[in-house]
């Protein structure tokens, strides 16, 4: 057997995953990056405004991917790239999500894909007190100088992915699941003419201001319910995907969110999570707004609860500090 897969990353032009501008993609042989390859690209019809925020991430401007092919039309070649492999992602929720999305509005169907969620593995297997790309590209002792590159992450990803294999004597992805006691999840095959996902569902129904159906019947509605300030601590879903990264955590948010503590609190439950409106014990995962991004943690621009976390991290309590944009991207928000 052999380390074999793929790792992907995508920058988006804004808060919709079906947005993508950037792609990075590392193939590993054998535990070992033998090619890579990525694309500027724009984003699919109607859904390619770039916003401030995110070219302040990743630097990429609406000129930049002026006449370049559309997602749509790049993608034959990067599922080409791909193959048949294992997709390895940091956050496989959103980078799944973004192939799903943007295959979506472009009405085109996409391919089945088992794939790998680096921040999960990296928190069962690490012990940061921030999953984030960086953090755990270092715990690997793999460099990431230039964080969302898209070709840069998905290298730094790939290295993660073989460090963790190695720390558990694993020489291939069956290997390393199997001794961690997880089932490899898997991305569907999908049709855009046999229904939308959720995600694209929520982004064409805010954009045309009416609500669209999943199936015939079924109303998806547009927003979340506000409630004042903290708000009640809503149950975790049931049906939620248990491979989600935030399925099964016990989460609380602190600082200034820009969107409603209720909302960040349903948006949470509704893949799992179980929120709570202070730390404690149970405390898993503390997702932080106030633009707070992971090189925070060590510059010590933290609130009173952040403090708290990493008071206890420090006594052993395994708990992760998260931020805004990571959380949203986990739960497919703008």
């Amino acid at each position: 057997m052999a380390l074999d897969f793929t790792a992907i990353d995508f920058e988006t032009a804004n808060g919709f995953r079906g947005s993508p501008c950037s792609v990075g993609l590392s193939k590993v042989r054998g535990g070992v990056v033998v090619e890579e390859a990525s694309w500027l690209m724009r984003p699919p019809e109607n859904h390619d405004h770039f916003e401030f925020h995110n070219t302040r991430i990743h630097g990429i401007r609406a000129e930049d991917v002026a006449g370049r092919p559309r997602f749509g039309e790049l993608f034959p070649e990067i599922g080409a790239f791909i193959g048949s492999d294992v997709l390895a992602a940091h956050n496989a929720a959103f980078d799944l999500g973004v192939i799903r999305s943007g295959l979506e509005v472009s009405g085109l169907a996409g391919p089945a894909y088992d794939y790998v969620c680096t921040v999960m593995l990296s928190r069962r297997c690490y012990s940061l007190v921030s999953n984030s790309l960086p953090y755990a590209a270092e715990e690997a002792g793999v460099p990431l100088v230039n964080h969302h590159d898209a070709a840069e992450d998905a290298r730094a990803c790939a290295g993660i992915l073989v460090d963790i294999a190695r720390r558990n004597n694993a020489n291939s992805i069956a290997e390393l699941y199997l001794s961690l006691g997880l089932t490899l999840p898997q991305q569907p095959a999908f049709d855009p003419a046999l229904g939308l996902s959720k995600a694209t569902m929520s982004a064409l129904a805010a954009r045309t201001g009416s609500t669209m159906d999943r199936t015939p019947g079924q109303a998806v509605p547009v927003g979340w319910s506000a409630w004042p300030e903290e708000g009640p601590n809503p149950l975790p879903n049931p049906a939620a995907e248990p491979g989600h990264p935030l399925f099964g955590q016990t989460v609380v948010f602190t600082g200034d969110l820009t969107i409603t503590r209720p909302e960040a609190k349903s948006r949470a439950a509704d893949m799992g999570a179980r929120p709570e409106s202070r730390v404690t014990a149970r405390t898993t995962v503390l997702i932080v707004g106030d633009g707070f991004v992971a090189g925070d943690l060590r510059a010590g621009r933290l609130t009173g609860k952040a403090k708290r976390v990493l008071e206890l991290h420090a006594k052993g309590q395994q708990i992760e500090v998260v931020s805004e944009g990571e959380f949203l991207q986990m739960v497919g928000g703008a």
